[in-house]
C-alpha cells in the first residue's frame, strides 16, 4: 500500500527503446479512472457471491462527492484519530512512502470511537501529506474500491476522514505484515515462510485477484507485488493498495489504453511499450510475484551476480526444464516439497510471465490449478511424515513454536497493516 522508505533510494531505470524513463514505481499525471461495474444484484440492493464477496450496488460514482457518498465506509473525525494514534506519536509509526505514513491506532469495536492503546480494535491509519496531489488521486481510488468491495483476499478499508486539507484511511490491521518482509527481511522475527505457506499465500492472493478479474467486478489492480499482498495472524492473504486500480474494458473493447503506472519489475512488457492495460497484465504481474516465492529472489536485484538481476529473464530457462528447475527453487525449502509439485508450479509461473499476453491463464484457472497443488502437495506431506517419523529440518514460518504474539517486529518497510 505505501512504497518502503527505502524504496525511494533505488535507482531510476530507463528504458531507451521506447524513450521512457521510469523509477522503481511509474508514476503517471492523469488520475485513475474511478467507478465500479456491478451485476447480480440481490435482494439486499448488494451482490454476494459463494465465496463470501460482495459488491456495492451503487450506480457508477465518478465526482468526489458521489464515490463518499457511495461508499460503506465510516467517517472518521480527525480528532478522533488523532486520539486513536497518540497524537500520531512518532512510534506509532507502521510505515511510510512517497506521499504520507501508517501509523497503529486503537479504536472501540462497536462505536469505532478512539479507544486507549492495548484495548479495542487495533486499527493501521495511513496519513497523507497534506500537500499531495497525487496522494489525493490514490485516496479517493481507494475509498472508490474497497468502499464498495468486500472479499476475504481483500484487505478491509473500515473507513476514512475528509476534513480540511486533511486526508486520511482506516485499515483493518494485518498482524503478519507483508510477504515481502516473510520473503526476504532476515531477523529473529521472519523466519522463512514454509512451502505449505508459500502455496497458501499464493492461492490467497490468486483468488483476490480472480475476484477482482470477475464479471462482477470488472477491476484491473495494476500494481500486484510482495508488498501489497499483506497476511493476518493465519496466514491468509490480502490484497492491499488500490490507489492504482483500474476500471477493465466494457464493451467491445480488448483493453483500457492509459499512462504507464506500476512498479518496475512487475509490470507486463506489452503494458510498458504501448499502454495498453488487461486482466492479463495482473497475470504477468501475478507470475512474477510466484517467482520471488519460489526463488526467495527479489523481481530486480542489483546484489546479484551479473544475468541475475532481472529474476524473470534469468529463470525462464530453467522453468520448464525438468532437470534444472531446482536451481531456482529457494534452498531454504529443501526437504519440504517434492519436485513433481515444485516443477508444476514452475511452469505455472512460466506461464504467467509468457511474453504472448493471450497464452497467459486466467486467474480463475491458476485457483483451479494451485488447489489442486495445494491438495497434493499436503498429501506427500502427510506421507513424508508418516514415512519419516518426526525427521527434523530447517526451521520455517508456519512450523509449531513460531508464535507471534512475542516476536519482536523491525520497522516494517511496506505499506499498512504491519505489525509493530
Amino acid at each position: 500500500m505505501f512504497k518502503e522508505q527505502r524504496d525511494q533510494k533505488l535507482d531510476r531505470f530507463c528504458f531507451l527503446a521506447m524513450g521512457i524513463c521510469f523509477s522503481a514505481r511509474i508514476k503517471a499525471d492523469t488520475p485513475p479512472h474511478t467507478g465500479v461495474n456491478s451485476h447480480y444484484v440481490s435482494s439486499d440492493g448488494n451482490d454476494m457471491s459463494l465465496d463470501g464477496s460482495k459488491i456495492s450496488s451503487t450506480s457508477v460514482p465518478r465526482t468526489e462527492g458521489e464515490i463518499l457518498q457511495s461508499s460503506n465506509l465510516k467517517s472518521f473525525s480527525f480528532s478522533d484519530l488523532k486520539i486513536a494514534t497518540r497524537n500520531f506519536r512518532p512510534d506509532s509509526v507502521l510505515g511510510g512512502g512517497g506521499f504520507g505514513s501508517v501509523f497503529k491506532g486503537w479504536i472501540d469495536e462497536n462505536s469505532f470511537t478512539a479507544a486507549k492503546p492495548g484495548t479495542g480494535m487495533i486499527i493501521a491509519v495511513k496519513k497523507l501529506h497534506q500537500e499531495s496531489y497525487q496522494g489525493h488521486r490514490e485516496w479517493l481510488a481507494e475509498v472508490n474500491y474497497l468502499g464498495q468491495f468486500s472479499h476475504p483476499n481483500l484487505v478491509k478499508l473500515i473507513g476514512y476522514c475528509l476534513e480540511d486539507d486533511y486526508r486520511l484511511l482506516v485499515y483493518e490491521f494485518m498482524p503478519r505484515g507483508s510477504l515481502e518482509n516473510h520473503l526476504f527481511r532476515r531477523g529473529s522475527y521472519f523466519q522463512p515462510l514454509s512451502w505449505s505457506l508459500r502455496l497458501k499465500v499464493a492461492l490467497g492472493a490468486a483468488k483476490g485477484l480472480a475476484f477482482l478479474h470477475s464479471a462482477e467486478a470488472k477491476v484491473i489492480y495494476r500494481d500486484f507485488k510482495t508488498s501489497n499482498i499483506l497476511l493476518d495472524a493465519n496466514y491468509n492473504a490480502k490484497l492491499s493498495d488500490f490507489g492504482l486500480a483500474k476500471d477493465g474494458p466494457t464493451g467491445d473493447k480488448s483493453h483500457v489504453s492509459t499512462r504507464v503506472m506500476g512498479t518496475y519489475g512487475y509490470a507486463a512488457p506489452e503494458y510498458l511499450a504501448t499502454g495498453h492495460l488487461t486482466a492479463k497484465s495482473d497475470v504477468y504481474s501475478y507470475g512474477v510475484v510466484l517467482l520471488e516465492m519460489l526463488s526467495g529472489r527479489r523481481a530486480i536485484d542489483k546484489n546479484r551476480p551479473q544475468g541475475e538481476h532481472k529474476l524473470v529473464e534469468w529463470s525462464r530457462p530453467y522453468l520448464t526444464n525438468k532437470r534444472k528447475v531446482y536451481r531456482i527453487i529457494d534452498n531454504r525449502l529443501e526437504g519440504q516439497y517434492t519436485m513433481d509439485v515444485a516443477q508444476k508450479v514452475a511452469i505455472l509461473a512460466s506461464r504467467c510471465i509468457s511474453l504472448e499476453p493471450k497464452l497467459r491463464p486466467k486467474m480463475e484457472e491458476i485457483v483451479k490449478e494451485l488447489e489442486q497443488l495445494q491438495d497434493s502437495s499436503n498429501m506427500d506431506n502427510n506421507h513424508f511424515k508418516t514415512r519419516n517419523g518426526s525427521r527434523t529440518r530447517r526451521r520455517s514460518a508456519g512450523d509449531a513454536g513460531n508464535k507471534i504474539a512475542n516476536a519482536a517486529y523491525p520497522r516494517p518497510s511496506a505499506s499498512p497493516p504491519h505489525s509493530k
